[in-house]
């Protein structure tokens, strides 16, 4: 089965979908350009806050906003976690996560929609009603390691997602042990599932199309698949890392969507979007005593040829800014 919205993976341009009354004859708009060139694409998304920037929004609108498009951050809830684990969350009600999206999507169009992590079988209801109301808008849904989670919970959440959410993805993203003991765990094949075999279980589901990452391969570089149910669409290997990252599959997921929200056709986006996640694990850093963190803004630093500063001839410190001064 193939969801309505894949269309717009090849086909939609920013401001094809949703236009409603966002683009409309407002006076308050600029007379010199259309409303449409204007506006980046944008991305609606579901998350949840993170305090670390591993994951969650923070990660999300920097990947966004890195290669080129503007998040619309749904926040579904709260992590209390740092660098290193994640020690709980708490979940909005749905009617508050309501209220965040049905409020912006009556006032900007989008072109992507990314869900990440919901916090509750509830809160996936409502993404999956939000979805369904938007079937030309390309659903990119990422499946979090949710090891820290309890038993039950995790079930019911992944029951929920399984049920509501895949039958309206239409690129369903996530690591290949978190997708395969998901989606095939009673394989009792002779050998290990494939990326093949993982999407034909999504497309089951209503997947059109499982980006599959992290496959070890036996020379010790890192694999990512996009597959489909009938064929492998792009394989991309790069080599692996020693480091333990926290945020690599919510980067990728991000970039995907927001590429994807650009225009892009499929297989450019997701090319794209690998590469972008490569980059940015490369520039990974450490900012506490946990696990490193990409740096989506790697674009951003200074190349080494720049380090040392040419000669202008103005004295720095006149320049600097002053201590707090506490004094009233």
């Amino acid at each position: 089965m193939q969801r309505p919205g894949i269309r717009a993976l090849s086909a939609a341009q920013p401001g094809d979908v949703n236009e409603g009354d966002a683009a409309g004859d407002d006076p308050a708009q600029s007379p010199l350009l259309p409303a449409e060139e204007l506006r980046q694409p944008c991305v609606l998304v579901f998350n949840a806050g993170d305090a670390s920037g591993a994951t969650g929004l923070s990660a999300d609108a920097l990947s966004v906003a890195s290669v080129g498009a503007h998040m619309l951050g749904v926040t579904t809830g709260v992590y209390v976690r740092d660098t290193a684990e994640v020690f709980d969350h708490v979940a909005l009600d749905e009617e508050h996560v309501a209220e965040q999206a049905r409020a912006i999507l009556e006032d900007v169009p989008v072109q992507a929609i990314k869900v990440g992590f919901a916090g509750s079988p509830d809160n996936l209801s409502l993404v999956a009603e939000i979805a369904s109301d938007y079937p030309e808008v390309p659903v990119v849904a990422y499946m979090p390691n949710l090891s820290w989670w309890e038993d039950e919970p995790i079930d019911s959440y992944l029951d929920a997602f399984r049920d509501l959410v895949l039958p309206q993805t239409a690129v369903l993203v996530g690591n290949e042990g978190t997708l395969r003991r998901w989606l095939l765990p009673d394989w009792d094949g002779d050998r290990p599932p494939t990326p093949r075999d993982i999407a034909r279980a999504a497309g089951e589901l209503g997947v059109s199309y499982t980006l599959v990452t992290g496959i070890l391969r036996p020379d010790g570089w890192m694999e990512n698949v996009l597959a489909s149910p009938q064929s492998t669409v792009l394989s991309e290997k790069y080599e692996r890392l020693d480091a333990v990252f926290a945020g690599a599959g919510e980067t990728l997921s991000a970039a995907l969507a927001a590429l994807l929200a650009t225009g892009a056709d499929l297989s450019s986006a997701t090319a794209e979007a690998l590469a972008y996640m490569d980059r940015s694990l490369d520039a990974g850093f450490r900012p506490g005593m946990g696990q490193v963190l990409p740096d989506r803004l790697f674009w951003a630093q200074p190349d080494d040829d720049d380090d040392e500063e040419e000669d202008d001839g103005l004295d720095r410190a006149d320049f600097a800014l002053p201590p707090h001064d506490t004094r009233h």
